[in-house]
């Protein structure tokens, strides 16, 4: 499972009430945010969440009317963990430290073990609709992480932030797919590289016919 929804995981157990019903949630949140990042959304069916979480079929569906409903919390989960863990990195780190620091988060995601891509963009990959509440979670979540490379970039110096913003989830975009699909070291430095130029662009000249749409 990546870091971001192992942890995001971890702490909803960490978080859980001490009601039945809210642990039966959690339990089946957790383990369907397991199988949903290794074996993939459409290929897990909801008696075998049911099963592994040790819960009957009612109880499932007293908390998630359907398993769409399901698959939006667990990506929910993964984005409240991000939006927490990015408060505290800005605490510590803004401008050109905040975007060598984003970059430095992508390449220990891409080494993590058992990591199977990004859970939004394989999420996205199974929900052919882009009005689907699941496509809808994906899609805030990368408008949210836009915004936040953005800000660093533009924090940082750069006359015209939206253009390495928008390169730099690009080289994300690929690098998180390639880290699965081929070789992790190989996307890791390809990465890395791709972040230096953009962190040395930002004190160049912008280009008169720059896209800044």
């Amino acid at each position: 499972m990546s870091s971001a929804a192992g942890k995001a995981t971890e702490q909803s157990k960490a978080r859980r009430p001490s009601t039945k019903r809210s642990e039966a949630r959690e339990r089946l949140l957790a383990t369907a945010s397991d199988l949903f990042y290794a074996e993939g959304i459409n290929s897990v069916g909801v008696d075998r969440i049911v099963s592994a979480s040790n819960v009957t079929l009612a109880t499932f569906y007293r908390h998630f009317p359907s398993k769409q409903d399901l698959v939006v919390s667990y990506l929910q989960g993964i984005h409240d963990f991000l939006v927490e863990q990015a408060a505290t990195v800005a605490e510590r780190a803004q401008g050109r430290d905040l975007i060598a620091e984003l970059g430095a988060e992508v390449v220990a995601e891409i080494g993590h073990s058992g990591y199977r891509g990004c859970a939004f963009v394989n999420a996205a990959s199974e929900f052919e609709d882009p009005e689907s509440p699941v496509r809808r979670v994906v899609a805030e979540h990368r408008n949210w992480y836009y915004e936040r490379v953005r800000r660093a970039f533009a924090d940082a110096g750069h006359k015209s932030p939206a253009n390495p913003a928008r390169h730099f989830l690009m080289l994300r975009d690929g690098a998180v797919t390639a880290g699965y699909l081929d070789s992790a070291t190989a996307a890791q430095r390809t990465f890395k590289r791709g972040v230096d130029g953009l962190l040395w662009s930002i004190d160049i000249e912008t280009l008169p016919d720059a896209d800044e749409a």
